[in-house]
């Protein structure tokens, strides 16, 4: 290659490279991305589709931010430049307005909700009127006055918004930069002044949200199964995770099935909650006040139970995916019921559950039960017994406890698919009579704020921690009231129960690390090194998710149920992680789990920590619908919710040019290259009279 060449090729690889920089530099010149947006997703069921989803390439609209709802008539009908963006405000982010953008598809491209820094006053839940109303244990067979809350509308406020099917993405951003660049945006270029027409440009936003699933839940398996190439393009994903387990005493989880000399009475709460953005469950009364109560409680009994074993083991459950058709219960009664769990549904005494117990001054603990199964005598007699145990803790906590009647249903629980099996004893402890106290059921306003879980000004994060609120100081008597109503029912003596109190620091230090952030100095000694990145400092999202692997939320269950109720032995790291105290010990990895942990940091060092090995009964199962192992995916027994998958979750805002004016770019753009297809033509039809250079004479002498 000659020097000229090689000018060429260096020229030509300069000229590649600014043009990729001046590319990349155009395009953040032009676009404006959104940096934290949270989509409502594609689900699936047996029989229809909800939730939200965006076109293959994404959808475009004018942004308009909605004022107030009489400014919908803008977007609607009047507005001159569909289809529309719509920016709503929390307060408007209603049925009502919903509905209306719903049936004008055409004109409306997205919605865009900004999520407020308070809760509305006037409380807002997503979820249905009666959830779960299908898969309970009152039906047309089951005492059919009861179902669908014949008697009881148990969340009244439920608008139904996380049900209903959208053809276009719904997105939610945060009030910060974004939001504010979005409205300046609007103001500066869309806003119309005294009724006038806005003029071009204008601000327009573009939402990825395309959903690859279709239809039901029966069409997106059987395309899963037909797809035969080598990486196969899934279309959905089975709704689930897994349920989190122990008892008081050792049980061989490698011997499944019923054991004659085993009697447990089950302490069950649900670990899971939605709202209609699927990254945005807080899930604050409607599941942490009750598994942070539980695992307050189980912590109480640990020693008593140890010390003075009752006759009964009680074996402590966290149940998955509740909010939809009671993934996680329905799964362990299943097992139960197949032989394929450490104990039966003969080895049942009776169950508490612990439901929404966030309580407040002067409220009352309600304990619910099923009115159908207590006309059976044996079985009536067993719930007086539980309630009376119930009752005396109260009274010596002074605390409030009644019960609603004879003749109320049990509101929607975990219980109800043990009753769907075969009558049980059982109650439900909530903090409503009737319907729901939440205001905010299964909604992104279901957070910190409600539960009232506060701290005065200038503390710092570590001491937020350590600070003891009065949500805090509530749920840690409710939690002595489980313990030890708990203890009694479970066989153990009565002058054991003095010495069971829940710890207040616990349950405040369990509040901060769920409601506020899980990055902080306790969780960072419960979990495994391999974890700590998984702790965040925002709230735990506890929506469900697909059944790939546990969850944040039910590892983090995990290893605080471990550390709450088991103890540190003195193993080996390597020991530890191969499940089993030592060697001469193998069969130890079956009756225990072991953990190694952070531990606390060592004296006298930068924040290191030399790890520990907890052993405990601590042992996670499948939370996965049975109709999916059964490929009954049209099973109205059992949960049949999938989620579509999806492959990009973006947004962006730029400015849009008239369709004049584009098409007079295009037009340009074509005659371009019309022109330059013709000068092209001409130059290499005339090129050998262009490019001829004159030949020398070959007799030419120098």
């Amino acid at each position: 290659m000659d020097l000229l060449s090689k000018k060429w090729v260096i020229n030509l690889i300069v000229c590649l490279f600014f043009i990729g920089v001046s590319s990349n530099s155009v395009e953040k010149k032009i676009y404006v991305s959104l940096n934290y947006t949270v989509p409502c997703v594609r689900l699936l069921n047996a029989t229809h589709q909800i939730g939200c989803q965006s076109s293959l390439s994404g959808d475009v609209g004018v942004l308009h931010v909605l004022i107030s709802e009489d400014d919908l008539d803008w977007v609607l009908s009047s507005g001159p430049n569909p289809p529309y963006m719509v920016i709503v405000e929390a307060g408007l982010f209603q049925r009502s307005v919903m509905m209306k953008l719903k049936g004008a598809p055409r004109r409306v491209a997205g919605v865009v909700v900004v999520a407020p820094s308070t809760n509305p006053a006037e409380g807002f839940s997503p979820h249905t009127t009666c959830p779960n109303e299908n898969t309970g244990v009152y039906s047309d067979t089951y005492d059919p006055t009861m179902a669908h809350c014949n008697t009881t509308l148990w969340n009244p406020l439920g608008n139904g918004l996380s049900y209903e099917e959208y053809d276009f993405p719904i997105f939610s951003l945060k009030d910060d930069n974004d939001t504010q660049v979005i409205r300046q945006c609007y103001f500066d270029h869309n806003q119309a002044v005294n009724g006038s027409r806005p003029r071009y440009p204008l601000c327009a936003m573009q939402l990825y949200s395309h959903m690859s699933a279709v239809t039901n839940t029966a069409t997106c398996m059987r395309r899963n199964d037909i797809n035969f190439s080598i990486n196969p393009e899934m279309v959905c994903d089975p709704l689930g995770d897994y349920n989190v387990w122990a008892s008081s005493r050792p049980l061989n989880n490698s011997a499944k099935g019923h054991k004659m000399w085993e009697s447990v009475v089950i302490a069950a709460a649900r670990l899971d909650s939605r709202s209609f953005f699927f990254d945005v469950a807080p899930g604050a009364e409607s599941g942490v006040s009750g598994f942070v109560t539980l695992l307050a409680a189980a912590h109480a009994l640990r020693n008593a139970t140890q010390e003075a074993p009752p006759n009964r083991t009680i074996l402590y459950t966290f149940f998955q995916g509740e909010t939809f058709d009671y993934i996680g219960s329905s799964r362990m009664v299943y097992d139960m019921d197949n032989s394929q769990f450490a104990v039966d549904l003969d080895n049942i005494h009776s169950v508490l559950e612990v439901g929404q117990v966030g309580v407040r001054p002067d409220s009352t603990l309600w304990l619910h039960s099923d009115p159908v199964s207590r006309r059976n005598d044996s079985i009536n007699e067993e719930v007086r017994k539980l309630i009376s145990n119930l009752q005396s803790a109260a009274t010596d906590l002074n605390m409030s406890v009644a019960e609603p009647g004879v003749s109320q249903p049990l509101p929607p629980s975990s219980f109800q698919r043990f009753l769907r099996a075969r009558p049980i004893p059982g109650v439900v402890i909530e903090n409503h009579r009737f319907n729901f106290t939440n205001r905010y059921y299964e909604s992104m306003y279901d957070n910190a704020e409600y539960l009232n879980v506060s701290y005065p000004l200038n503390l710092t994060p570590e001491e937020q921690l350590d600070f003891i609120t009065d949500t805090a100081k509530a749920l840690t008597a409710a939690a002595t009231l489980v313990a030890r109503a708990l203890f009694t029912q479970a066989g153990g003596a009565e002058s054991q129960l003095t010495s069971i109190n829940a710890d207040a620091q616990i349950v405040s230090q369990m509040l901060y690390s769920f409601l506020v952030q899980s990055n902080n100095s306790w969780f960072q000694q419960l979990v495994p090194s391999d974890l700590l990145s998984h702790l965040t400092d925002r709230p735990t999202n506890f929506y469900v998710g697909v059944h790939q692997q546990a969850s944040e939320p039910t590892l983090l269950v995990q290893y605080l149920l471990a550390n709450l109720t088991g103890s540190t032995v003195n193993v080996t790291q390597d020991d530890c992680q191969n499940q089993r105290q030592d060697e001469t010990d193998k069969d130890s990895r079956h009756m225990f789990s072991y953990m190694w942990v952070q531990g606390p940091a060592r004296p006298n060092s930068t924040g290191t920590s030399a790890g520990v090995c907890v052993r405990s009964t601590v042992r996670l199962s499948r939370a996965l619908s049975p109709a999916f192992d059964l490929r009954d995916y049209t099973s109205s027994n059992f949960s049949t919710w999938t989620e579509s998958r999806w492959k990009s979750i973006k947004g962006r805002i730029f400015l849009v040019a008239s369709h004049e004016l584009e098409m007079l770019t295009l037009g340009v753009g074509v005659g371009v290259l019309l022109t330059s297809f013709l000068l092209t033509y001409i130059i290499s039809s005339k090129a050998d009279i262009l490019f001829s250079s004159g030949r020398e004479p070959t007799s030419a002498t120098y």
